[in-house]
């Protein structure tokens, strides 16, 4: 997710070092020639200019202007609170690089006001690679003329539909008329995961990796919920069918039943006018930036913070019960 960003940074000459946190990154993707800082001290003693954030949350007491860069785009979740999450203000950036006028906007309202961090429209940087000419794709199979069908389902069990549709995909990969690839988030129920990986055959593949966008760029059609990851994928201009989604839109071919979802990826496969145009209407809210070139954009507007300061920007809420589980779960305790 960050690697366009790393690249970007190394370009033009600058360092870039990864912290991992929490039991769901595993340090194991990283490569050999990628370095990793292990600790809080660590990455106090290096004193990063800005530390890039696809999370939430990130440490006050950790030095450098705090960029929020997402991790998704915004699936309409709604939190414990009523509010839709992707617009949650935690009180931990200094600036939001956002994805499209359909993010932009509410973020801008949102800074006048917090007045704790601004707002610059860049694209978001994860998908660079999707625009530019890259390796041979994995995940084509060479003499297979078959349409390929991506399904891929958020881990959130009051959104997921991986456990509901499951005898439907099963009975749809067994007819062997399309290729499915299966992908879920890393968050996702274990037992979900065995359940797929079990469902292999000639016709259906599990996939796990750190990088979706050939998988993106593989298939056909997807089939989803509510995940952002159905957005990435319509991008590139290719339908989404969805089963009961939260929100669901024109740009969307969403069912409700279960027997609807064959007929749907059907309609999908054969790219209705309609449907494509309104994919393209809504992708030039969500994301118009189709040159590759959304870190650069980033970059240039956390230099400009750097350069320019933060002195503008109010102080940010304490929020000292947020920060201290914060610091309990990295086990920094220290002032200074």
């Amino acid at each position: 997710m960050l690697r366009p960003l790393q690249e970007a940074i190394l370009a033009r000459g600058d360092e870039a070092c990864w912290f991992l946190e929490g039991d769901e990154v595993d340090p194991s993707f990283l490569k050999a020639s990628e370095r990793q800082l292990k600790t809080v001290s660590e990455v106090k003693a290096w004193m990063p200019d800005a530390v890039l954030v696809p999370g939430n949350v990130v440490p006050s007491f950790i030095p450098g202007v705090k960029v929020g860069v997402f991790h998704g785009f915004n699936a309409g979740k709604v939190n414990r609170r009523g509010r839709q999450d992707h617009f949650e203000i935690r009180d931990c950036f200094d600036l939001y690089c956002t994805q499209g006028p359909d993010t932009t906007l509410p973020f801008i309202e949102l800074a006048k006001k917090n007045a704790t961090f601004k707002v610059a429209e860049t694209g978001w940087a994860m998908l660079d690679p999707m625009y530019k000419q890259g390796a041979d794709n994995p995940y084509y199979i060479e003499g297979d003329k078959r349409p390929t069908v991506l399904f891929c389902s958020t881990f959130s069990r009051n959104l997921s539909c991986a456990d509901i549709v499951y005898d439907q995909i099963k009975a749809m990969s067994c007819k062997g008329n399309w290729r499915w690839l299966v992908q879920f988030h890393p968050k996702m129920s274990p037992e979900i995961i065995e359940k797929y990986k079990a469902l292999q055959n000639e016709n259906l593949t599990f996939i796990e990796t750190d990088n979706v966008l050939p998988l993106l760029q593989s298939a056909d059609v997807m089939l989803c919920d509510t995940s952002s990851v159905l957005l990435m994928f319509l991008l590139q201009g290719k339908p989404v069918v969805t089963f009961r989604n939260q929100n669901p839109s024109s740009h969307l071919l969403n069912v409700e039943k279960l027997d609807e979802i064959e007929p749907a990826i059907e309609k999908a496969l054969s790219r209705p006018a309609e449907l494509i145009a309104q994919i393209e209407s809504y992708c030039e809210q969500i994301h118009p930036y189709r040159d590759g070139l959304s870190s650069e954009r980033v970059l240039a507007a956390v230099d400009s913070m750097i350069d320019n300061g933060t002195a503008d920007l109010k102080v940010k809420p304490a929020n000292l019960i947020r920060h201290l589980k914060m610091r309990k779960k990295l086990g920094y305790w220290k002032l200074f």
